[in-house]
């Protein structure tokens, strides 16, 4: 414990836990204090000014990160027929209908993300209790019910990231990986802070983004000044 306490106390030095940060400095902190002897997840962290337990403050979408997230997805799609061939063809590792269903409701999911086919629904609403606790639900408002199952498959697989904001008003995602250049990453996190602005939904009163954080997996947290994200 001795050892790992002082390996977060030495990543924190020359980080002010008071100041807001620029993004370009707020990406090279975190990328020179990520000490893990694993390619650390880059996250950042939304607190907004909303209130998810009223529905018009419900905050939700997709974003298609321009340079990938840096990590291997496995898609499952629950489809029949031509849609099933297709979603194949795309790449998705797991494909199937009532047997799927099955294994799904035994407990057995071997894959980050879900989609399904329209027709498909009566039977994966089935599922609701569990896949939506892990947010993996399919939704045609993010595009994981769709009948482009191909086009769904190879978003999924080429960085396309689900956000839901938590019950505290956190919207948090990876950004990619430390070992990305700061120029990959910044582009990813302001193309998910565009995505979270363009999501902001009609209940929201006041200051919409309240604070921005960035970390990486083992690093300390670094506050970002809002402002700083817009598109360059």
């Amino acid at each position: 414990m001795a050892k790992i306490a002082k390996r977060v106390e030495k990543s924190r030095e020359g980080i002010d836990r008071n100041k807001l940060y620029g993004l370009d400095e707020a990406v090279k902190l975190v990328k020179g204090r990520a000490s893990a002897k694993f390619d650390e997840t880059v996250e950042v962290a939304m607190n907004l000014g909303v209130d998810p337990r009223h529905a018009d403050q419900m905050v939700r979408g997709v974003v298609n990160l321009p340079n990938g997230t840096g990590r291997s997805v496995r898609v499952a799609v629950f489809a029949k027929g031509d849609k099933a061939d297709e979603a194949r063809a795309a790449g998705a590792d797991i494909v199937g209908a009532e047997d799927l269903v099955e294994t799904v409701q035994k407990g057995t999911i071997d894959f980050d993300r879900c989609i399904a086919t329209p027709d498909m629904m009566p039977l994966v609403g089935r599922l609701g209790k569990v896949l939506g606790p892990r947010g993996m639900m399919p939704n045609p408002k993010v595009g994981t019910v769709t009948t482009d199952v191909a086009g769904a498959v190879k978003a999924s697989k080429g960085g396309a990231v689900e956000f839901r904001v938590e019950k505290a008003g956190i919207v948090h995602a990876g950004v990619g990986k430390v070992s990305f250049d700061a120029k990959a990453i910044e582009e990813n996190i302001r193309a998910f802070a565009d995505a979270v602005m363009k999501a902001k939904p009609t209940g929201a009163k006041g200051n919409y983004v309240k604070k921005v954080a960035l970390s990486s997996t083992m690093g300390p947290g670094v506050k970002i000044d809002p402002s700083t994200l817009a598109a360059s």
